[in-house]
Order: C-alpha cells, then sequence, then structure tokens
C-alpha cells in the first residue's frame, strides 16, 4: 500500500534506501528516506506537487462518514465571493494523479520510542519558552525585505492586549475571540491558536489625521457587518460627539455599544465602500499556532512557544467578476487535473492568486522561528484559496463571537457549543456526529471515549452545558504526548511530509487513492454548511 510513497520519497533519497529493496520498505525505511524541509529547497528539489491538499483529504470516509463538509462547499448564494464550487469532493477523492498518493509520510510512522524518551518536565520547559521575541531582530539583521513581526508581547498571548482586544504596544492589532474550526484546530488534536486582524491607518484615522480607538471599533463593527449580513451589532462602547456621526440612528451624539449598517466605512476610510464579505485592501491577519499549554490545576492554554506565524496581507481588492474569474479557471486546472501553480514573491511571502499575499514562519530544529520554504508555505494555499467554504479566503474572522463580547483574545471557557447558521445541532455534536470522531481520521480515542457512546453514538447528554473549552480540550496526558510528537517533527524538520502531531500512525487514513474502488459518499451523507455562527445576539 506504501508502494507509491515510498517510490516517491526513494526519488529524493536514492542512497537512503539502497540497502533495501523497494518491496521491503517498512516504517524505519521511509524515516531515512525523508530529507529535512531546508536540505530539499536548497537542492532545488520539490517533494510533493500537490502540496496545498491537506493530509485529511485523505480520510477514510468508508461510504458514510464525512469531515470534509466543513472545507467543501457549492454555495446557492450567488452573492458571496467564493465561487469555487466544490461541494462534489465530499462525494469522491477527486485528484490529480499526483494526488493519489499521499505524500503526508509522517502519518505512517510510529514515534512512541521517541515521544517516550522525552521527560515531562523537558516538554513543558521547551513549550514555556519565547520564541517569537527575537523573530524581528532576526530579520532585521539579515536584511529581510518583507513584513517583519511588529507587535511587541505577542508571546505572552492574551498579556498583549487590553480587554477589548486592542494591542498595548500601540500596533493597532486587534485579537478577536472566534469559534476554532473543526478540527485540526482543536486543542485535543495538537494545537493552540490566535488570531488578529489590522485594518489600514485610514481606518483608525479621522478626517483631521488623529488616531482614534473609537473610530477604530466602530469600523471594525461595520466590517463585521459586512460579513455576518445584520443591519445593526453591538461594539466596545464610543462616543458618538467626538466622531460627529449619529452611529446608532436615534438621533442623538452621545455614548453608544451600537451601529448601524453603513455604506461606506468612517473617518480618512469614509471614502471606501463596505463590501459584503469582503476585506478593504490592506486588512492584514496574525495567526499564531502554537504548543498545547499546560498552567494551574492542569489547565489548558496558550504557551509562549510557537510553532507557526502566519501572516496575510490584501494587496489587491479584486471586483466580484475578477474574482468569478479567478475561481472559474481554477476549478477549469483542477478539472483538467493541472498541477497547482504559486507565484513566489521572494521575501514577502507568496501571491495566493486571490489578491492576499502569504508569509509564514516555523520553528528550526533548535526551535528558533525561520521563515518557511517555498514548498512549506505553498502548503498554505489549500485553506487559503481552493477551499468552497471559506470567505475572502478566510476562516477565523468570519466565526467570532458577535458584536462587542467577540472583541477581545480568544477564550474557549467563554463560548458555547452553538449551531452554525442555518442549523439546529451545536457545531461541534454535528461534526462529531458527521465525522465519526473527534479528527477527520477518527484516531482520537480520548474524544471518542468522553463524547461517544458505547455504540458508537454521539452522547448528547454528556456533551450537553459544557463549554467549547470544555467540548474540544484535552487530559494533560494527551496533550503531554501531542507536544512530545511534534518536538520530534521539529528535531527532523521533516514538515514537508506532514505536520500532524501523531503519536502511533492513524488507522483511517489512505496512502494511496485507487479511483477504481475507493468508496463514495451517496447523497444522504453529504452537506450544505455554513461557516459562520448563531450566537444568538
Amino acid at each position: 500500500m506504501l508502494y507509491r510513497l515510498a517510490s516517491a520519497l526513494l526519488a529524493l533519497s536514492p542512497l537512503a534506501a539502497a540497502a533495501q529493496p523497494l518491496s521491503k520498505l517498512d516504517t524505519a525505511a521511509l524515516m531515512a528516506l525523508r530529507p529535512a524541509s531546508e536540505d530539499l529547497a536548497e537542492a532545488g528539489r520539490r517533494y510533493n506537487p500537490e502540496a496545498p491538499i491537506p493530509p485529511q483529504c485523505y480520510t477514510e470516509i468508508e461510504g458514510r462518514y464525512n469531515p470534509c463538509y466543513v472545507c467543501h462547499q457549492s454555495n446557492t448564494d450567488r452573492e458571496r465571493p467564493n465561487f469555487m464550487q466544490d461541494g462534489g469532493l465530499q462525494a469522491e477523492y477527486a485528484f490529480s494523479e499526483a494526488g493519489m498518493t499521499n505524500h503526508y509520510a509522517n502519518l505512517f510512522i510510529d514515534r512512541s520510542a521517541k515521544v517516550a524518551a522525552i521527560s515531562d518536565a523537558a516538554i513543558l520547559d521547551w513549550i514555556g519558552q519565547d520564541n517569537y521575541s527575537d523573530l524581528a531582530g532576526r530579520l532585521r539583521a539579515e536584511g529581510f525585505e518583507g513584513w517583519i513581526p511588529d507587535l511587541d508581547g505577542y508571546a505572552d498571548g492574551a498579556g498583549a492586549f487590553d480587554a477589548d482586544g486592542l494591542a498595548r504596544d500601540g500596533s493597532w492589532w486587534v485579537a478577536f475571540n472566534y469559534k476554532p474550526q473543526p478540527s485540526t484546530f482543536w486543542p485535543t488534536n495538537g494545537s493552540t491558536d490566535d488570531v488578529l486582524i489590522r485594518l489600514p491607518a485610514p481606518f483608525y484615522t479621522d478626517t483631521d489625521g488623529r488616531k482614534s480607538r473609537d473610530l477604530y471599533f466602530a469600523n471594525l463593527a461595520l466590517l463585521e457587518m459586512a460579513f455576518q449580513d445584520r443591519d445593526a451589532i453591538s461594539m466596545p462602547e464610543v462616543d458618538e460627539a467626538a466622531l460627529g456621526v449619529d452611529l446608532d440612528g436615534d438621533g442623538t451624539l452621545g455614548k453608544t455599544a451600537t451601529i448601524k449598517r453603513s455604506a461606506h466605512y468612517l473617518g480618512a476610510a469614509s471614502d471606501e465602500p463596505v463590501q459584503r464579505m469582503l476585506y478593504p485592501e490592506g486588512t492584514e491577519f496574525l495567526h499564531s499556532v502554537r504548543y498545547v499549554g499546560l498552567g494551574e490545576n492542569d489547565a489548558i492554554t496558550t504557551p509562549p512557544r510557537m510553532k507557526e506565524l502566519r501572516y496575510m496581507v490584501k494587496t489587491r481588492a479584486l471586483s466580484i467578476p475578477q474574482i468569478a474569474s479567478r475561481y472559474g479557471n481554477e476549478r477549469q486546472e483542477k478539472l483538467d487535473e493541472n498541477l497547482p501553480r504559486y507565484v513566489d514573491l521572494g521575501d514577502k511571502g507568496m501571491d495566493n492568486g486571490m489578491g492576499w499575499t502569504l508569509l509564514a514562519f516555523i520553528e528550526d530544529e533548535t526551535g528558533r522561528l525561520r521563515r518557511q520554504t517555498n514548498e512549506e508555505l505553498f502548503f498554505c494555499r489549500g485553506c487559503h484559496t481552493t477551499t468552497g467554504a471559506n470567505i475572502d479566503q478566510t476562516w477565523a474572522f468570519p466565526r467570532k463571537i458577535t458584536g462587542a463580547k467577540g472583541w477581545g483574545y480568544i477564550d474557549l471557557h467563554s463560548q458555547r457549543d452553538v449551531p452554525n447558521l442555518g442549523e439546529s445541532m451545536g457545531e461541534i455534536a454535528q461534526y462529531l456526529e458527521r465525522s465519526g470522531g473527534g479528527d477527520e481520521f477518527r484516531s482520537n480515542t480520548e474524544m471518542i471515549a468522553r463524547w461517544f457512546t458505547p455504540d458508537g453514538r454521539v452522547n448528547t447528554e454528556a456533551m450537553a452545558g459544557k463549554t467549547v473549552y470544555d467540548l474540544i480540550t484535552p487530559s494533560r496526558e494527551r496533550a503531554l504526548a501531542l507536544n512530545k510528537a511534534y518536538r520530534v517533527l521539529v528535531v527532523e524538520q521533516s514538515f514537508l511530509f506532514g505536520r500532524d502531531a501523531t503519536v502511533t500512525p492513524p488507522a483511517n487514513v489512505h496512502a494511496e487513492i485507487d479511483e477504481a474502488t475507493a468508496p463514495t459518499l451517496p447523497p444522504q451523507y453529504r452537506y450544505r454548511h455554513d461557516i459562520r455562527l448563531n450566537w444568538g445576539e
């Protein structure tokens, strides 16, 4: 079953397997065949021509399990600026010839022995170290010409922001409280994270050139309404008199925590129209992916150490016809089974083809953040370009808690398992039911033990009344094991072959796809899905 995968690896490292016939390659041989990401980049070699296909797309659906619906959708809303229309990927493995081989060799490796060799004290010390704060200085010293991290104290997580999520250092980054997307970003599956947004300077500057917190939150609220299709929304209290605008429409200029829909943004951005489900040009996002922290009484926390630091900026605002045309080209490329292409912008990152530039950093073997190689970054295009469920190439902001309560650093304790728009069941419970487990591969035995009955049904009674934190965070033992498993990947620098923190190989994953025999999903197991949530406000 691993023959084609081993062949792909053998093409990269022929000497590593010289002592073994290809037909007898086992786990140890596969490990030996994986060159480090940077070594492969320096050699000018590309391993996975279908890097935007994530490992989760190779899950075994067995004719009934469907974790695919959270990403792949064919929208009936013709004005939504995502025209990918890829709901058919719920039903079948529609890959190019290269994509038929699962290149993520790390999924097939048992690293139990290496995990066992790392002590609890060692991994806790590791994740408690700050590997963010020196990054900006190192990049400047190297003469790096791309975006350089500019948020002070970010390693501290929530400590870098005030109660409304505004960065304390004056950088105008804003943290927001969103529900993590099922299920890769659930802490129980190996990572904690946060997401920040920053609008361009005109959005926090008045017409006289003064910077204004009140103006900024009013404009952020207008942006949120554009994504949530709302006519009014709550926000942190602002002074209408200082802004000179009756935001809540009550006919007076006073203090208000409500704003109504507007055709244009405010202040120095007043010439900028508010466009449905589209960010203004110059919008930035910052996303830190971290280990699973353990705090007092083994509470799951966001630790200082980052696995990855991901940045994206909207460098070009496309019109709806332009967006539709680019999605049309993307669909045709996939129908023709052409390999995905990319535009490398050097230090600036990678153009995703939809008006955004992506840039990311990942740990080197010593744990310092380094710039991702071209192929490592190419992986990010899968979620931020070619899926039908995202909105203007993003996932987190459309999932923000509605209104004023959603401004602030991510806090799973404050969240309930609300349903997606158009649904009645809580999103997490619904995902467990549709996917048959707590992750795409149905390999998270802790989630199965907690939230499923012995006969395989979702235990909604056990889930009742629980916070999102209760539902998707791991035990101390699991958190430590997953942290150690990822630490092994860091030492190996084997990210091209999978970044999932697995200790033992998940059972329900294809090493290769045989179009003639791979099961498809019948219509009753295909679902409509809106990534936005009904928070009840």
